[in-house]
């Protein structure tokens, strides 16, 4: 993959679309930097080695008007995009923390919509607040943080069959379906699902309520295949409760491998970002 470098505001937001749910990594940079150009020929090879994300340069001199609706007021800044949704940014020319930052969001071979199985819509694994995630009734050598992983670890109730899992995101997302891995008669059946709970959800609460909608996941469906939501009910998704109400064997060990969430970042770019910031043109703000 080669970086393709911007010269002009209206190739930015053009370039966002183009990318889709693949990541985009934008190097805001200026000609008269010294560390910008000490770090190009790092960027260069960055992008070879990570060839499913897109490496973008903006001259910022060029392009004033889009990296002041970025916030960029310093160089090298690289700010990190999905589905033309910021994610992150770094600012200074520090090699490891830009790779250590790529390695962070490139995630594995399917994290990308065509891993997803869903045209338009990945697993936003990236957009979890991972720290912030937790399970109520988790065992307590087999947490939540074991089934987002990829390995052989996995979440396991402890007291009884019942588990209530709180996701936190960093952005507004848009969830169309959840993949569960899980042994047949272990894996969770019914599941009731809340979003957007200004408090942390609790059993009592979680049984009451009314879910935004509740789901009985067949044998079939724990070998991880989508399991679509009713989508219209979850466009703006900033946290998600799962309340797992049983498990298929009826026993009081309910065990997930594994559970993604597919869908979207809601998209935070528009053309009306791009406005031209005060001054006459070729002044530089910076």
């Amino acid at each position: 993959m080669t970086v393709r470098a911007l010269n002009e505001d209206s190739e930015f937001l053009t370039e966002l679309q183009c990318s889709g749910t693949k990541l985009v990594v934008v190097d805001f940079t200026a000609s008269w930097c010294g560390p910008c150009q000490r770090i190009a020929p790092i960027f260069e090879k960055l992008a070879a080695k990570y060839a499913r994300a897109v490496f973008v340069k903006v001259d910022v001199d060029k392009c004033q008007n889009t990296a002041a609706s970025q916030g960029v007021s310093a160089m090298p800044t690289f700010i990190f995009y999905r589905n033309k949704a910021k994610i992150d940014r770094l600012q200074g020319a520090d090699p490891n923390a830009l790779e250590s930052k790529i390695q962070q969001y490139y995630g594995d071979d399917g994290d990308d919509e065509e891993g997803s199985g869903i045209p338009g819509h990945m697993d936003l694994s990236t957009f979890i607040q991972k720290g912030q995630c937790e399970a109520l009734n988790e065992s307590d050598d087999h947490p939540l943080a074991h089934a987002l992983t990829n390995d052989e670890r996995y979440l396991e109730s402890d007291c009884d069959e019942q588990l209530i899992l709180s996701f936190q995101f960093m952005q507004a997302v848009k969830l169309h379906s959840i993949k569960v891995k899980a042994p047949q008669g272990k894996g969770p059946k019914v599941l009731k699902l809340f979003i957007n709970q200004p408090n942390a959800l609790d059993f009592d609460s979680a049984a009451k309520n009314v879910a935004v909608q509740e789901l009985e996941l067949s044998p079939e469906d724990l070998d991880g295949r989508p399991v679509n939501l009713r989508f219209v009910k979850f466009q703006s998704v900033h946290n998600l409760y799962i309340f797992v109400l049983n498990n298929h064997e009826g026993g009081e060990v309910t065990r997930i491998d594994h559970i993604s969430l597919i869908g979207s970042p809601v998209a935070t770019m528009n053309m009306g970002d791009l406005k031209r910031v005060s001054g006459q043109k070729g002044e530089a703000h910076f």
